[in-house]
């Protein structure tokens, strides 16, 4: 079946759409990303997802190409022309096009707008066969990290040095010795006392929606939870560790740096956190 993609207002066969060579986001990286589950039908947290689009949108002073309920519809209609009920919608705004030069354009061009959807696995029906593996390597990002840019090379980097080492995940680590997140997800553990940490929200990682939904969930259900900084060292004396993204869902690890997690099995939290999430995305909470 031929895909199709929306740019710049015409529905096409992916295999046609193109935007102009001198678009910005293609010469500087000059345009943000969100992404979106699309489960049975519906999009899963698309208010969550659409709001960080909004605040990458102001953060690099970029103006929506569209309002929200004229982009809600044209996510639709790309899952429509593609026949899925299930995949990932990948949208992307850039500054537009314009003769090559670092400042601003002025006037300032249109800008780029475009949805692309795929498809993916069903959801897993449950950790066992989930699981997965991480490596940790330094974080050698720009300082904007909260960001959903599309200036992703140290990204890609860390995941070609996860799979080469045959794991799913480069988890990162800053010049302190903090993790701060993995190169595509949130990242959690925990720790050696029992306690369920990720890091608090700062420059240094994305705001991920997974991660705020799952947040959400467990102040909802009274499950204690905290919002800290930790160390590599703390990491390797955890006693759980998953990541979480729109794509990961909820992911056991089980190794790091090809050491055990713990007892090197999916553990309870883990497990309980897993059950819920997935309860979240089908509905049946």
């Amino acid at each position: 079946m031929s895909r199709f993609a929306y740019v710049n207002g015409r529905y096409l066969p992916q295999s046609e759409a193109a935007v102009n060579i001198e678009d910005r986001g293609f010469q500087f990286a000059d345009a943000i990303y969100e992404v979106v589950h699309l489960f049975d039908g519906r999009f899963i947290d698309a208010d969550r997802h659409l709001d960080r689009l909004d605040r990458s949108l102001r953060e690099i002073r970029l103006p929506a190409p569209m309002g929200r309920s004229a982009l809600i519809a044209v996510l639709n209609e790309v899952a429509r022309r593609n026949r899925l009920r299930e995949g990932l919608l990948y949208m992307q705004v850039s500054r537009g096009v314009a003769r090559r030069d670092h400042p601003f354009p002025n006037p300032a061009p249109r800008p780029t707008l475009v949805v692309t959807i795929r498809r993916i696995p069903p959801y897993p029906t449950s950790p066992d066969g989930w699981a997965g593996s991480v490596i940790t390597t330094p974080d050698i990002r720009w300082g904007r990290c909260d960001i959903k840019s599309v200036g992703l090379l140290p990204n890609v980097l860390a995941r070609q040095a996860a799979r080469e080492q045959g794991a799913n995940e480069a988890i990162l680590v800053d010049q302190d010795g903090m993790v701060t997140e993995g190169a595509a997800t949130s990242f959690w553990i925990v720790d050696a006392a029992g306690v369920l940490r990720t890091r608090a929200l700062d420059h240094a990682i994305l705001p991920g929606c997974t991660r705020g939904a799952l947040i959400a969930l467990l102040d909802q259900a009274g499950i204690a939870h905290s919002e800290e900084r930790f160390s590599v060292a703390d990491l390797r004396q955890a006693r759980e560790a998953f990541i979480s993204s729109a794509t990961s869902f909820v992911k056991p690890i089980v190794t790091v740096d090809g050491a055990a997690v713990g007892d090197g099995k999916i553990g309870p939290v883990t497990r309980q956190l897993f059950d819920l999430f997935a309860r979240h995305v089908k509905g049946n909470l």
